[in-house]
Formats: C-alpha cells, sequence, structure tokens
C-alpha cells in the first residue's frame, strides 16, 4: 500500500468579511464587508511537498504540525472551544429551524444576551478539566481566543450579535495537513472564526495547508423565510421530502456535517449545510479523497456526529433513533454496525441546542482509549465490551450548549498515515 502523508501546496478556497471600522461600546460602525475568492500559486519550499505528474504524494516533513486522516488514529494535538461569553443566538429563521418549540420561548427571552451565567460557569470548569485530562494523557491542547460575543455587527445584508467558539468542530476540519474553515450557516456564527485565527496561523506559519470555503452572504435568500415547522411531524415530512431551512442560494455548510474515514469521507445534507456545499467540499477534495453523501430519518438534520460516529477502522456507531438510509453501504464492506444504548441524560436537563444522543457524541484518543461522559454508565460498558478503555469525564453541563466531545475539540494531529478503509 503506497504511504500517504499529508499534501502542501498552494491555496485554495476564499477569503471572506473583512471589515473595516472602530469598535464604540458594544457596536460596530463604519462597518465595510468585502467577499472574494483567491487562489495562490504554491510556493517551492524546501519544507513543501507537491504532487507530481503521476499524482504520486510526497511524504509531510515529520515537524509538520496538522495531519490527521480519520477520527482513532493516536491523538497528539486538538483544538479545545471556550464557553467563555456564549450567547444566546438570536431567534432568526434559521436558529428556529434547528430547535425545538420547548426552547423557543428561551430563545426570544434571552437572544443576544448571556446563557445562564451560572450554567456557564459550570460549563467552563468543566472543559477546563477535560483539557486537563487530555493533557494528562499525553495530548496537546490547544484553545481559541476568548470574544465578547454579544457585541453587534452588521453587513450588509444582516445584523447580528455572535455565539461562541465552544465546537471548533463545527467549524473547522482537518483533511490531512489541510485545516479547512468552514463557511458556516448561522447569521450568529458569521464571524466565530475569529477566535480560531490566532492558532491557525500559527500552525500555518509552521507549514499547515490552510484553506477558507467561500463565505456565504448570509443574505435572505439563502434562507426558506416561510420554513412551515410546527411540530416533530412537520420536521419529519419536511426532511424526507428533502426540504430544509436553508436554500441553496449559495454554498453553505458547517465542517461537524463531515466525518472522516481516510479516503472517504462522510457528509450529510441538513439544515446547515446545503447540496452546493458538498460540492464546494466534493470537487475541493478531489481526487485524493471520495466524498459520500448520507441521509437518515432525522426531522431536525444538523451535524452528523449525534447520528452517526465512526470510532475505528470498520465501526461506526449508527443511532437506532436516526437510522441511517444508506446503512448497507458500511455492511457490505465489512464494517461492523453498532447501536448505541439509550442515554441517560434526564428530561430536566437543558439542552438549548441537541439532543440527548450526545452520549455517543465522543471522542477517540485512539483505537483502544475513548473520551466518554462519566454519567453514562451504559455506553461505557458497550465500550469495555468492544475492549476499548473509557476515559470518563463529566460534561454534562457543557452539554447544554450544543455537544459532547466531538463538538468540543477538534484534532489537529493524529499519528497515522492516508489510507482506504472501503475498497
Amino acid at each position: 500500500m503506497l504511504r500517504v502523508r499529508c499534501l502542501r501546496g498552494g491555496s485554495r478556497g476564499a477569503e471572506a468579511a473583512h471589515y473595516i471600522g472602530s469598535q464604540l461600546g458594544r457596536s460596530f460602525i463604519g462597518w465595510v464587508q468585502r467577499t472574494f475568492q483567491s487562489t495562490q500559486a504554491a510556493a517551492a519550499s524546501q519544507n513543501s511537498c507537491a504532487v507530481d505528474d503521476n499524482k504520486v504524494t510526497a511524504p509531510v516533513p515529520e515537524d509538520c504540525p496538522v495531519c490527521s486522516y480519520n477520527e482513532w488514529d493516536p491523538l497528539e494535538e486538538v483544538i479545545v472551544g471556550r464557553a467563555e461569553n456564549a450567547c444566546v443566538p438570536p431567534f432568526s429563521v434559521e436558529v428556529k429551524a434547528n430547535t425545538y418549540e420547548k426552547n423557543w420561548e428561551f430563545y426570544q427571552k434571552f437572544g443576544g444576551q448571556s446563557f445562564p451565567r451560572d450554567h456557564l460557569k459550570k460549563a467552563i470548569a468543566e472543559i477546563e478539566e477535560m483539557c486537563n485530562i487530555l493533557k494528562m494523557e499525553g495530548v496537546i491542547v490547544k484553545r481559541p481566543e476568548p470574544i465578547d460575543w454579544s457585541v453587534k455587527y452588521t453587513t450588509p445584508d444582516f445584523e447580528s450579535t455572535g455565539m461562541y467558539a465552544a465546537m471548533p468542530r463545527d467549524i473547522l476540519l482537518v483533511v490531512g495537513n489541510e485545516i479547512i474553515e468552514a463557511p458556516m450557516a448561522w447569521r450568529a456564527r458569521f464571524f466565530e472564526y475569529r477566535a480560531y485565527r490566532p492558532v491557525i496561523k500559527d500552525y500555518f506559519h509552521r507549514g499547515a495547508k490552510w484553506t477558507t470555503a467561500p463565505k456565504p452572504t448570509m443574505a435572505d435568500e439563502l434562507y426558506n423565510q416561510d420554513y412551515p415547522i410546527h411540530s416533530v411531524q412537520d420536521r419529519h415530512k419536511l426532511a424526507a421530502q428533502g426540504k430544509f431551512v436553508t436554500t441553496e442560494f449559495e454554498p453553505c455548510f458547517d465542517a461537524a456535517d463531515f466525518i472522516r474515514a481516510g479516503r472517504d469521507i462522510f457528509v450529510q445534507r441538513s439544515q446547515v449545510t446545503n447540496n452546493s456545499g458538498i460540492e464546494w467540499m466534493r470537487r475541493h477534495l478531489a481526487p485524493e479523497y471520495r466524498v459520500h453523501t448520507l441521509s437518515f430519518k432525522d426531522p431536525n438534520p444538523m451535524h452528523i456526529d449525534a447520528t452517526l460516529n465512526i470510532i475505528g477502522p470498520g465501526l461506526v456507531l449508527s443511532n437506532p433513533d436516526r437510522p441511517c438510509y444508506q446503512i448497507e453501504f458500511f455492511k457490505k464492506a465489512g464494517w461492523t454496525v453498532i447501536s448505541p444504548p439509550l442515554p441517560l441524560i434526564p428530561d430536566d436537563h437543558p439542552l438549548w441546542m441537541s439532543s440527548k444522543w450526545l452520549s455517543m457524541n465522543v471522542l477517540m484518543l485512539d483505537e483502544k482509549r475513548v473520551m466518554v461522559d462519566a454519567n453514562e454508565t451504559p455506553i461505557q460498558k458497550m465500550f469495555e465490551n468492544l475492549g476499548i478503555s473509557t476515559i470518563k469525564v463529566n460534561i454534562r453541563h457543557a452539554n447544554s450548549l450544543g455537544g459532547g466531545f466531538h463538538c468540543w475539540t477538534c484534532d489537529i494531529r493524529r499519528r497515522g498515515t492516508l489510507q482506504s478503509y472501503l475498497d
């Protein structure tokens, strides 16, 4: 088998959303937004890797800080998000479409304000402990910059406040030695990339490849303003018809709708990832990688990793409440499909942005170690029966902000090589 590491060379994608102006109090004044696409020719250097005429890929230098091909190779470096200054997003149409009716009053009342401060304080402490445990397991931990997300901003197409930099998995996708910055689909997350720029620039200066996907304008045309949702039944019907709150006006996607297995990358069309965004990623990664679109019996698809989570070579967790319509694809390839046990999180625990199935949103430290919720004993036993040691961590309050261990992290470097697991 050809041993392939990361590609390095020119940059593809688009740089967008530069602003001019100064900040007075809690508002931006004199806003100018420019969006443009750029390409940069590959530059030869002592450390560069290139693809020759025969499409043979040279190995990446050992000092490349970014290299990750899948979800289970030994984890060496990771970005962990921050709950500091997290704000409730304004109750816009795309937020309404991604949340359940029982929480709508919460968004209407607190949109643009901080999440409950006592709850936030506990979430911050939980994530700090999670970082400490990762370090004790030998993993290097990086963090985004703290930002005041309550500041209102205005573009030519909309105005909003921010949300947080809690879930790096949502905005960053590492493929080989390339960091891909997702364009996102919520207006409250338009400028979320700013919290990650210092650490990404450091990786870039040390040799990593950095691509920013085309930034959407997030104009009204990107959203179905009359998206008819009143019940779970409505959501099921619309999803089955392939109707979502995001239109095909321009490409958009969240990185968390993609999950990696070497040369094969899986994605779902969701409320935040449209077909144009999937096609952009497919063209961008071809021919080295194959992007497969999956679909699920899910009334509210948003982020794939609490619905289908690949935990090892030939090993996939498939949510029993949201069956995958293409699950035979994995079975025919000889993969083992595992149905995780029902989660234990109590009904009265606030989950403002997610379901209880964060129990399966685990982080693999390698094929034999997994970071799992300390409260979820059934899934702990499931992993132990598979011969996988569990590292138990409590992030119950952090779960309320919309993510489990996989969401709260973005693996930057895993020790491994590019392989195909589905041929």
